[in-house]
Order: C-alpha cells, then sequence, then structure tokens
C-alpha cells in the first residue's frame, strides 16, 4: 500500500474510506466475515481444529496497466505448457532440438507413458492454470510455480468478493473493480468448446472424490454455479468406449468431464488398481476420443519444479517470443556446477523439492539449524534430480488486519486462466494468499496462511461491467438447477444459502498441496 511514506495512488480511495471507519469498526467487519465463512462450511484443519478461512479485510488493489503486463504473462505461459505437453506426449521435437534434455521429462514421476498418443479433442490438455507469482522488491511479478493439473483456490476468488463486497460496501463502492462472477460461465464454454467432435450438445460433470476430500466445497460450488451434475467414481461407468453417467432415469452419455482426482486415482486399469474414486476404462474413452478429460492426465510433468528451469527457453523455442513474466532465479542440483554453489551457499537459499507442495519439504537456510543442514546437504548429494534452489526471495507485502492492528504480511498471486482452444482467457484478479505469522514467507492455509481479496481496477477505456455491490446480506450463490445423480447427488444437497458440510480446505494446487 505503501512506497516508503507515500501511499501508492491505487491505494488512495482504500485508505481514505478504511479511515473513516474506527478500530471497533473494522474488528466487527472482520468477525463478520470469518462468522460468515463459518456459517458456510468455508473452513480448514489446523491440528483437527475446524477453523473458518482467514479472509483478510484489506483489499489487494492491482492497477489496470500492471495487471494488463501480468495477464498478457499468464496467457503466454498456457500456450507454451499446451505446447510442451502436445511436443512431449507427441513426437518430442524438443528433445531432439536440444532444448530440454529427454531425461528431465522421463525422470519425472508425473510423466505418464501411458497418455502417449492421445490425441485430446481440441488439443486441449491444459483447460484451467493455476500459475503462482510473487512480487518482489523491484515491483516485478515473478512466476514462482505453475499449476496444470487440477489447481485449486478458484472458488474462494468468487466467495472472498461476494463477503467483502457485503462486509466494506462504502470502500467497495468508490472503486471500478472487475467483476470474477464470470468465472463459472467462461468455464463451461471452454470445458463444452473442447468436446469430442460431432457431439452438438455437450454433457458436461464435476468429478470429485467425495465429501471429505479438502477441496469438495469448491467442487459443488463450480458444479452449482455451472448448472451441471457434481458425481463421484461410482456415478459413471464406462462402456463400449464410452462414458455414462447413472440417473434416476437411466444411463446418459457424458462428453466432457472436469476432473478433480489425482492421475493415481482417476483409471485403475491402468493406475492404483485399489482406487474407488475413478472410472475403470476411462482412459480407453479418453484414447479413443469419446470423452474429454479436463485438465488431462499427465499434465503433473509441467508442474514439476525441474521441468519449470526450462520454461523461459520453451517460450522461446515454442512460441518465439521473450518471456513476459521471468522465473524466480533458480539453481538445478542435477548440474555439478550449481550444485557445489548451492552446497557452499546452503545457509543463504531456499531449498525446495521438485514435487514438494503445500510448503511441505522445504528449507529455508538462514532459518535453518546446522543439523538441519548437514541432513539436507546428504538429501543432495543422494539426490540431486530431486531438488532446486532459489534465493530468499522478499515477496511484497500488503496491511493485514492482525488483533486489533494493522501490520504489514507477505502475500502471494495465483491468478487462474481458462483455454478454449481459441482463446486463453485470464480471471481478472486471483488468489491472493497471504502469511498472517510475522515474517513468515510460505503462505499456504496449512501453514497458518489466509487470503484477500483481489482488486483489479477497471481502466477508463474499458467497457466490460464492473463489480455490482450486492444488496444487503446477498452472500447467498444460488444454484444454476444441475439435474442430480441417481443417488440424489447432483450437486451433493448444497442449499441456495451455500451451505455445504463442513470442508477442511487447504488451498492447494493439485487438490493435496499448495506451493510456497
Amino acid at each position: 500500500m505503501f512506497d516508503g511514506a507515500q501511499v501508492r495512488p491505487g491505494y488512495l480511495g482504500v485508505r481514505r474510506q478504511m479511515e473513516r471507519l474506527s478500530s471497533d469498526e473494522v474488528r466487527l467487519r472482520a468477525d463478520y466475515l470469518s462468522h460468515t465463512y463459518l456459517d458456510q462450511g468455508v473452513t480448514f484443519d489446523i491440528g483437527g481444529e475446524e477453523r473458518p478461512f482467514p479472509l483478510d479485510i484489506v483489499p489487494r488493489l492491482i492497477e489496470a496497466e500492471t495487471w494488463a503486463h501480468v495477464e498478457s504473462g499468464v496467457a503466454q505461459r498456457v500456450r507454451a505448457l499446451e505446447a510442451f505437453l502436445a511436443d512431449i506426449y507427441g513426437e518430442g521435437q524438443a528433445f531432439l532440438d536440444g532444448v530440454i534434455p529427454r531425461r528431465v521429462v522421463t525422470s519425472s514421476p508425473h510423466y505418464l507413458r501411458v497418455a502417449s498418443g492421445i490425441q485430446p479433442p481440441a488439443g486441449v490438455r491444459v483447460h484451467v492454470a493455476g500459475i503462482d507469482l510473487i512480487r518482489g522488491a523491484d515491483g516485478e511479478f515473478r512466476v514462482l510455480e505453475d499449476n496444470v493439473r487440477i489447481p485449486s483456490g478458484v472458488s474462494y476468488v468468487m466467495t472472498n468478493r461476494r463477503a467483502m463486497s457485503a462486509a466494506l460496501p462504502e470502500v467497495f463502492a468508490h472503486h471500478r473493480i472487475r467483476p470474477v462472477s464470470q468465472y463459472p460461465a467462461k468455464l463451461l464454454a471452454a470445458l463444452r468448446a473442447c468436446a469430442p467432435s460431432g457431439v452438438a450438445d455437450p454433457v458436461v460433470v464435476v468429478l470429485s472424490p467425495g465429501a471429505y476430500n479438502p477441496a469438495y466445497f469448491e467442487h459443488a460450488l463450480l458444479a452449482r454455479l455451472m448448472g451441471t451434475r457434481l458425481v463421484e467414481g461410482r456415478d459413471l461407468m464406462a462402456q463400449r468406449g464410452s462414458v455414462m453417467v447413472r440417473t434416476t432415469d437411466g444411463p446418459r452419455p457424458v462428453h466432457v468431464i472436469y476432473r478433480r482426482v489425482d492421475d493415481d486415482f482417476l483409471d485403475p486399469v491402468h493406475f492404483r488398481r485399489d482406487s474407488v474414486l475413478g472410472v475403470p476404462g476411462l482412459l480407453n474413452a479418453a484414447r479413443g476420443g469419446n470423452v474429454t478429460i479436463a485438465n488431462a492426465v499427465g499434465n503433473g510433468v509441467a508442474d514439476d519444479k525441474l521441468v519449470y528451469t526450462y520454461l523461459p527457453d520453451l517460450i522461446r523455442y515454442y512460441l518465439e517470443e521473450d518471456p513476459i513474466l521471468p522465473n524466480v532465479d533458480t539453481w538445478r542440483l542435477e548440474d555439478p556446477s550449481h550444485r557445489e554453489e548451492v552446497l557452499d551457499r546452503l545457509d543463504e537459499l531456499v531449498v525446495k523439492p521438485v514435487n514438494g507442495a503445500g510448503g511441505k519439504g522445504i528449507v529455508i537456510g538462514p532459518r535453518a539449524t546446522k543439523p538441519e543442514l548437514d541432513v539436507l546437504r546428504q538429501k543432495l548429494i543422494d539426490d540431486p534430480r530431486g531438488w532446486i534452489a532459489q534465493p530468499v526471495v522478499q515477496l511484497s507485502t500488503v496491511p493485514t488486519l492482525i488483533g486489533n492492528r494493522m501490520a504489514p504480511r507477505h502475500v502471494d498471486l495465483r491468478p487462474f486462466a481458462v483455454n478454449s482452444g481459441d482463446k486463453v482467457w485470464v480471471l481478472p484478479g486471483g488468489l491472493t494468499r497471504v502469511a498472517l505469522p510475522e515474517g513468515e514467507l510460505i503462505v499456504n492455509s496449512s501453514q497458518g496462511g489466509g487470503s484477500k481479496d483481489t482488486w483489479i481496477l477497471a481502466s477508463d477505456g474499458n467497457r466490460e461491467p464492473v463489480e455490482a455491490q450486492p444488496a444487503t446480506g446477498g452472500h447467498a450463490l444460488h444454484p444454476a438447477g444441475g439435474a442430480r445423480s441417481s443417488r440424489g447427488g447432483g450437486a451433493h444437497a448444497v442449499t441456495a444459502q451455500g451451505q455445504a458440510q463442513s470442508t477442511a480446505v487447504d488451498l492447494q494446487s493439485n487438490e493435496g498441496s499448495a506451493p510456497c
């Protein structure tokens, strides 16, 4: 909010409006946000205790010009990842041209040979992406991590906006904010556009692991707002190369499955044979071109943090463009010269497992003890492919309500992109995650983090409708009336008041993890 002692121009209105409120009024409204989320079941689990997902009362503002840069960079990133996945599961030309070593891809646990040769309808594998960004001291956004498996968190972008517009109506009314409510319609349109060829009216379903999944709140909300069935694996069956959903009127064909089930559990014929979450034969139906799986099977290789280090070169190779959003400087531990430097500077760097998530396994050198660094050193020597190192980046801060006072706290940003095959659309805003403990750099809710509503200010020439202020008490996200499955679980009886059963929420990048 501040540049030295000066308030940044975009924040002048927010500061002016919030200073008119007493500290007791701010605290009262913050408590209202907390109770609203608790009533709606928007909670997460810490040590077995269900707590309302922390939504801070101070919004994060991003000006139109800055957002235009981020938006272009995210869309470019998605296009490059799309080309990369098509290549490595196809001809592998990037290997032959020496852009990325074959072993880097084939050694990733998320590279699935069974996905080779599958041609997804409309050529889309990355239907939804969540690109994690950080902003450094120089004000420049950098990419921290790519999430193109099954990225989570977009439901909190929408629920945060509804809650904030009611909690701070006077602040909200003084800003022209780009809306986030169009996301479900954009997602549904993109999913339908990627249906198998020849299907005039494709049927879309949301496949969830069930009510005990940490992101179940999001599954139910998206299914309801898109007007589609929310199903579990037992609701679907693969017959003669096609997929059907069981309904009270008998089996009905399914053409697009927006799955929120990890690859390992998606099809027990090809992956884990003990899985009861997936659909036997699903991958064969996808290979036959009779059903679209969104996001595609095998996308996880693009999330590998070692592959991440090659993305700037891959952007130049596939798109013939310079990267708009740079990576964070990164050392590859499998490179002997990089490894030697990292081992010499272990107490200065952040070291991450390439397949870690949720902030787990990360060692921040300046905070680690000598015994911890000694253990880490041996791990790096034993398994250099499994690790990368980065400098300690001081993430930008935004004022945050801590107790009864405002204090700076570190934030990151996860914009969400939807790819229809013709265009990559980026949701104006995204999920700002905030590290609530003082000095903490890991923003995951599992590590005690929360979130902020992200306001993208509309430019003067932007003709897009701005966010409308809701009527008093208007928090209900109304269902779109999707048909129910034969078990009566179409949207799992989520009411018009949004009261899904209490769900443990971790803002995760692939249903089970959230990156630093």
